[in-house]
């Protein structure tokens, strides 16, 4: 299996980028948000790829980070995620957002993607709690998020806040992002007010 290619950029469009390494030139299928991470044509570059061999084809897919890479795969080990669809996910979330999405049960954030329908996006989630729970999303502790693991006064204050966010429109996987970048400490209506300002600032 490729691994990895470094080389030069000689073609970049919105869904696929061909790299050359060593006088050969590889095609790979790309998420849209991969396309703006890579520099421009006639650069050098690393992709993180996954090979996929049937009986008729071989494609390979390029990612710009070794957390889109792993996604990718994890995605598409879900019944009735193929290529085309996880290539999709991955074109409007970022891993940290696909975790999150799983980890707290918002099924509602997959469908944002071409070609995922409510019952996909529910067998996603279903399929995939269990191992995005086991560590899937590195740098984010998921057993904080939501105020899934523990009963602590910090846990019950960040599941208020979350709650109250929703309330306000916010997805369940948004707000459990912002709450969990956020002193569990403080009190809920300071936790809100800190989170709304981040929020704020990404939209």
């Amino acid at each position: 299996m490729i691994y990895s290619l470094t080389g030069k950029i000689i073609k970049k469009t919105l869904n696929a980028v061909v790299i050359r390494c060593g006088g050969v030139g590889y095609y790979a299928q790309c998420p849209a948000s991969v396309a703006g991470a890579l520099p421009g044509v006639g650069n050098e570059a690393t992709i993180y790829t996954v090979m996929n061999v049937t009986e008729n084809d071989v494609s390979l897919y390029g990612f710009a980070s070794e957390e889109q890479q792993a996604c990718f795969e994890l995605l598409t080990s879900v019944s009735g995620v193929g290529a085309k669809v996880g290539l999709a996910i991955l074109s409007v979330m970022e891993p940290d957002r696909v975790a999150l999405a799983i980890s707290a049960g918002d099924h509602k954030a997959f469908k944002a993607a071409s070609g995922v329908g409510p019952k996909l996006a529910q067998r996603i989630v279903l399929e995939l709690k269990d191992k995005v729970a086991k560590g899937f999303a590195a740098g984010i502790d998921l057993e904080n998020v939501a105020g899934a693991a523990s009963d602590t006064a910090a846990a019950q204050g960040a599941g208020q806040a979350i709650a109250a966010l929703v309330s306000l429109g916010y997805s369940q996987s948004e707000a459990a992002l912002a709450v969990s970048k956020i002193d569990g400490t403080l009190p809920v209506e300071e936790i809100i007010k800190l989170a709304l300002r981040s929020m704020a600032g990404r939209r």
